[in-house]
């Protein structure tokens, strides 16, 4: 019987307490006379947590119970509030400082699924070929049907070396199956540097870290040694990060005193304004900003303070919409909540969140629609959306986002058979390279040669086919020769890579990448917004 009494007095009082405080401290004289009645739902929370404290058939577990509780309270406040557990707190903000071994993906659990935002640039995942959008069902073989968010990197990360094999599934295919070879996920930002020609300098940023900015300040003064006069800025799969090295970023293309962002909440500590200042950026740089549905937060700052200053032409396809600002409050147990408390504004006024008034699902439903620009951003839709204006008087759109002012879809169609091959765990592209690479010497010191004239022959081409056979990988060979050039395209960054790094093997992959090519068209109406800037 006493052990009985404790069982139900120790959670009760915790509620209890709890209520205490609250009502007793200004915050509680607030919602006291908020007319919500806070009081009577904690009463009936304590109602609960004795109830099953008592009654429910086996003795809960009140540490998972509890923080059960917890999670849902901030998860059904918007999207991106959530609860830290103590235990994972001490590496939450792991991904903006240091390092860590795993598969490399940006994701959250959506729908009950573990969804991925972003793979990665460079990282297992990505080389793979795990898209945005794709849900992972099961993790070796176990279902990852509403998996806790904290739990998702315990079960895909580990050391280097060591294999995960997860179960893909995508739209209009059925669920696969994917093994995928840890490593270490380098936290850098800036995934790749490089003159895309003579005059166009081409630098892709993966995330907004502690280093953000001097990274990019570092590959822009290079790329303006190796004669730059103009840039494309790849935001692309960026699904955002910290605040100020967006603001950082924005500063280094803005002249004078101009408004980057500026965020609006209930609390006056979250209502702020941010503005450029920056003598000695790259204003008078043409530039053209690549952004997609996977270009998320910070990502959406630096585009849209761009735009709205009408400083470049923005590219590609309707950004994400996430504009919330989050901060992080610790809490007793060495827990914490991270909350929102304002909303991101664009200089014109525009807001950057999408809306959320309905369930997560809802929220994230129209995200990966094949057609999501259309729905956003067509002739049809444009008249119920709310319009606002950049500096010159150009007309631009709200309603979540930010829409480029050229809409551009990513082309790459490629059959399943091509997709198993490029992900399959044997890593294939880059056994062949790696043992062919002698072959390909000559051309190590003669990187022009290399971009300019190496096209991987049919021979090789069917040599590579040779080694898949050997490595018993069940595709369609006819189905494969079908995307012949998208595979020796891929052979010779993987060539490229093995000669020069990461930059040379973006450099062979962005030739092919119609939406690169298709910003360079660009810049004559980027030369002409800065033209007009300065009068």
């Amino acid at each position: 019987m006493k052990r009985k009494i404790r069982r139900i007095t120790i959670p009760g009082l915790i509620a209890i307490i709890a209520v205490t405080v609250l009502l007793l401290s200004p915050f509680g004289e607030k919602i006291a006379a908020s007319g919500n009645d806070l009081y009577l739902k904690l009463k009936v929370m304590n109602d609960i947590i004795s109830i099953v404290n008592d009654y429910y058939v086996e003795v809960p577990d009140w540490d998972k119970v509890m923080e059960g509780a917890y999670s849902g309270i901030m998860e059904s406040l918007d999207p991106h509030s959530f609860y830290i557990t103590k235990k994972d707190l001490s590496g939450i903000n792991e991904e903006f400082s240091g390092k860590f071994e795993g598969i490399g993906i940006e994701f959250d659990v959506l729908d009950g699924y573990i969804t991925v935002i972003a793979p990665v640039a460079g990282a297992p995942a990505e080389k793979v070929g795990i898209e945005v959008g794709d849900k992972i069902v099961k993790i070796n073989g176990e279902s990852a049907y509403k998996i806790k968010r904290e739990n998702v990197s315990k079960k895909l990360r580990g050391p280097k070396g060591t294999t995960v094999t997860v179960t893909i599934r995508r739209p209009g295919v059925e669920d696969f199956d994917v093994t995928i070879t840890r490593d270490e996920i380098p936290l850098y930002s800036v995934s790749a540097a490089f003159m895309l020609d003579d005059s166009t300098g081409y630098i892709f940023v993966n995330r907004f870290s502690g280093t953000t900015a001097k990274e990019v300040i570092s590959a822009l003064d290079r790329l303006r040694s190796e004669g730059m006069k103009r840039l494309v800025l790849d935001l692309r799969n960026n699904g955002g990060g910290l605040m100020d090295q967006a603001i950082n970023i924005a500063d280094l293309f803005l002249d004078g005193h101009k408004m980057i962002v500026y965020t609006k909440g209930r609390i006056r500590g979250a209502n702020d304004e941010f503005y450029s200042g920056r003598l000695d950026g790259y204003g008078n740089v043409p530039l053209v900003i690549l952004i997609n549905r996977g270009s998320a937060s910070a990502s959406e700052i630096v585009s849209g303070a761009i735009q709205d200053h009408d400083r470049g032409v923005i590219v590609g396809e309707t950004s994400f919409g996430k504009g919330l600002v989050q901060r992080q409050y610790p809490l007793r147990d060495g827990s914490a909540i991270r909350m929102t408390i304002a909303r991101y504004y664009t200089p014109s006024g525009r807001l950057i969140q999408r809306p959320y008034d309905g369930t997560l699902e809802e929220y994230y439903e129209n995200l990966y629609e094949t057609d999501r620009d259309s729905l956003l951003a067509a002739r049809d839709s444009v008249e119920s959306r709310p319009q606002y204006q950049t500096d010159a008087g150009r007309i631009v759109y709200g309603g979540g986002g930010i829409s480029p002012d050229h809409h551009v879809k990513f082309e790459r169609d490629l059959s399943r058979d091509t997709y198993k091959l490029l992900r399959h765990p044997s890593r294939v592209l880059f056994e062949y390279t790696n043992q062919t690479a002698k072959e390909y010497r000559k051309y190590k010191n003669k990187k022009d040669k290399f971009f300019g004239k190496l096209e991987i022959s049919d021979n090789d081409f069917e040599d590579f086919l040779t080694k898949v056979r050997e490595k018993d990988i069940n595709v369609d060979f006819d189905n494969i020769r079908k995307d012949a050039d998208y595979i020796k395209m891929m052979l010779k960054a993987e060539l490229a890579r093995e000669f020069w790094g990461y930059d040379e093997y973006y450099r062979v992959i962005r030739t092919y990448d119609n939406q690169v090519r298709e910003a360079i068209q660009y810049f004559g109406e980027a030369r002409k917004m800065l033209s007009g800037e300065r009068g």
